[in-house]
């Protein structure tokens, strides 16, 4: 739900309380839509694993549990919070030792704009299984670049696939603070992005050192 979303259900009023998106506007949307089968309004916001939930229910034309709010910290899974509390009377069950929370996707993005993005691959998706399949492939893909950052705790441990011989060289400089800055570079590119191809490193190389210059 984004705020042009919200807008152009409702007239764009908000009311106080537990959620941040909530209005007379959208309570009577989500009463006509629950006529059609249950629905609930979740809300998260989390950083660092502390923050917040909201969740409420509505079925029948009418609000059938909630709206509940809880303030959470780093822990173990917890039935009674609101979302996961919402998402047992929808009838998710538990994967192992996930919470409903995660097991049925909450936790995949980490921002509206990574909720935006999925809605956009669901939508050219042929169905739910090439969908979650695709899901399932950035999941691993990320944890794999996660996995490869927390390798290094510090930007100089990072490897780079030029060396300061070939950087000189590619670049047509001299023994100088620019292959020192370039080498550095690097190395948070491999941080941020993951292990480059020597062509990729090569072209990042070129790029930053344009803009490296342009600035001199």
């Amino acid at each position: 739900m984004t705020d042009e979303i919200f807008n152009e259900l409702t007239d764009a009023r908000r009311e106080s309380g537990p959620f941040t998106l909530m209005s007379p506007g959208f309570t009577e949307r989500l009463r006509g839509w629950s006529r059609g089968g249950r629905i609930a309004y979740v809300e998260a916001d989390f950083w660092g694993g502390n923050g917040s939930q909201a969740a409420a229910l509505w079925e029948n034309g009418r609000q059938s549990w909630g709206p509940g709010y809880a303030s959470i910290r780093v822990g173990p899974p917890h039935e009674d919070r609101p979302i996961n509390a919402v998402l047992a009377r929808l009838g998710a069950i538990g994967a192992g030792a996930l919470d409903l929370f995660d097991t049925v996707g909450f936790g995949r993005e980490r921002d509206m704009e990574g909720w935006r993005r999925a809605g956009l691959d669901a939508l050219e998706a042929a169905d739910y299984d090439v969908w979650e399949a695709a899901c399932r492939a950035k999941e691993e893909a990320d944890a794999r670049t996660a996995a490869e950052r927390d390798r290094y705790t510090r930007r100089d441990d990072a490897p780079v696939v030029l060396d300061g011989r070939t950087v000189m060289r590619m670049l047509g400089i001299p023994p100088s603070p620019m292959v020192g800055a370039a080498i550095r570079h690097l190395q948070e590119v491999h941080l941020e992005r993951g292990s480059l191809t020597r062509d990729e490193a090569t072209a990042e190389l070129h790029r930053w050192a344009q803009s490296f210059r342009s600035t001199r």
